[in-house]
């Protein structure tokens, strides 16, 4: 249902539920606590993360609806959200750069689901909406927020204030994307970037990049790096040499 692959300092979270298109519900949410489990204890070994869906139609659709359809109470409702935020939160949260590789489409809780990566990468065709207004309710899995810092509160509630769904090409304009690419060569693009992004150094600068970072943080980071084997092995390489 969740699968997932450690390789070399890169790990990739799969929800593969092809049947219900790649849709969360309770038991989707019990394993991807489990598996986010798995990551954090590999954390010291683990540079980057990518989440995707399995297959090529969706990436997430979103809540499965049949089987969230149970919770009928407020007070259920409330627990659910804030227990897929939760999730949401910590794929935000993982120290290393976070991808999400969007195989097929993302609606509703699935685009929610894409926001929580640092980085999204697209085929170039699929499409993605904040369209939870279709079933008169909102974006509760931490959506809301992080659409208003990405693209700016304005566009963010005109955006999942009227459902719009956006093409690949429309959604990188937007600031949604970041690269979009062809679709014949999806699989091994969205993996060559997650595995230059799999290294100590990106892993720091998203850590300095954080709100509250100061000037000496950032300096103690880079002098951290600058001692360390991999750095004088990498300058011995590109350092000119004496005749």
């Amino acid at each position: 249902m969740v699968d997932l692959e450690m390789d070399d300092g890169l790990a990739v979270l799969t929800i593969d539920r092809p049947s219900a298109r790649n849709a969360i519900g309770p038991a989707t949410m019990d394993r991807l606590d489990k598996v986010l489990d798995a990551v954090t204890e590999a954390a010291d070994t683990t540079h980057a993360l990518v989440i995707k869906g399995a297959g090529d139609k969706a990436f997430v659709s979103g809540g499965d609806l049949k089987e969230l359809a149970a919770i009928r109470t407020e007070s259920a409702a409330m627990e659910m959200a804030l227990r897929m935020r939760g999730i949401c939160d910590r794929i935000a949260a993982f120290p290393g750069p976070v991808v999400a590789a969007l195989n097929g489409h993302a609606f509703g809780g699935g685009a929610e689901f894409a926001l929580a990566a640092d980085i999204r990468v697209a085929a170039d065709d699929i499409r993605i909406a904040f369209n939870q207004v279709a079933l008169a309710i909102m974006p509760a899995w931490g959506g809301a927020e992080r659409l208003a810092a990405l693209v700016g509160p304005g566009r963010a509630l005109l955006l999942a204030g009227t459902g719009q769904v956006l093409n690949a090409q429309e959604a990188e304009q937007a600031g949604l994307v970041d690269r979009v690419l062809p679709r014949v060569s999806f699989e091994e693009g969205w993996r060559e970037l997650a595995r230059g992004l799999a290294h100590p150094p990106a892993r720091q600068i998203k850590q300095v990049m954080r709100p509250g970072g100061t000037a000496r943080e950032a300096a103690r980071v880079f002098a951290r790096l600058w001692v360390t084997d991999e750095h004088w092995a990498a300058a011995e390489k590109v350092m000119p040499r004496g005749t």
